[in-house]
């Protein structure tokens, strides 16, 4: 991600109801990618590796696990003095909700093509709603918070994304979590579909227009009439 694609800061109240609207559709989708990556099979996000191993050996939800999950990485924002926004405690909710609802309807393919289909349709509306609720402006997941709060104290963000990643997945295994080629392929391609979509959802403040100098609006004036 370059600077340009990063999100600029900018007043809350700025565009807020485009903002709200691209943050649910975001995190609905978000919530949608990972309901066809469970349900193909084929390997989860990592995260979701660690939460499905610990809905398998607790027999909660996966989508109450992701809500309790989110609630407890956010308490380890506090010692990195990391402020959560609207677009945080939206993430916790929403996406544990969703996840769930759409669980019960969503049909688990037979098919290995289907399963498939289900993987990468879940993988590339992974990159794309990342662009939505990135772009919205109105703060990280708390997953996300976590790491580049760390990262601002020490190493890198890729060096902790790395570690901390590899440890869920570990975890997540241990306790029955599906990882497979589907991880892999999620891991690889996540990052160049995010930089493909985050420029065309972020939200930028309105460029300021300079003010005229004095001479210039004399000029102006002398050359229309």
């Amino acid at each position: 991600m370059t600077a340009k694609d990063k999100p600029m800061p900018m007043p809350l109240t700025f565009r807020l109801p485009l903002r709200l609207a691209q943050l649910m559709a975001g995190l609905t989708g978000y919530a949608v990618s990972i309901s066809l990556m469970l349900k193909a099979g084929l390997g989860n996000q990592p995260w979701d590796v660690f939460h499905q191993g610990i809905a398998l050996k607790t027999g909660l939800s996966i989508g109450t696990v992701l809500v309790i999950a989110g609630a407890v990485v956010l308490l380890c924002w506090i010692p990195l003095r990391q402020r959560p926004g609207i677009g945080t405690i939206s993430n916790i909710l929403v996406i544990g909700v969703v996840v769930d609802l759409v669980n019960t309807f969503l049909p688990t393919p037979g098919h290995l093509a289907v399963r498939w289909l289900f993987l990468i349709g879940g993988i590339v509306l992974c990159g794309a709603a990342s662009g939505l609720y990135i772009g919205a402006n109105l703060g990280p997941g708390p997953r996300d918070g976590l790491m580049t709060g760390l990262a601002a104290r020490s190493w890198s963000l890729r060096g902790w994304r790395t570690v901390i990643e590899i440890a869920v997945v570990a975890i997540g295994v241990i306790l029955g979590g599906r990882a497979h080629i589907g991880t892999i392929l999620y891991a690889l391609a996540i990052g160049p579909l995010a930089q493909f979509f985050l420029p065309m959802f972020t939200i930028r403040p309105a460029a300021r227009t300079p003010e005229p100098l004095s001479g210039e609006v004399v000029g102006a004036t002398a050359q229309v009439s």
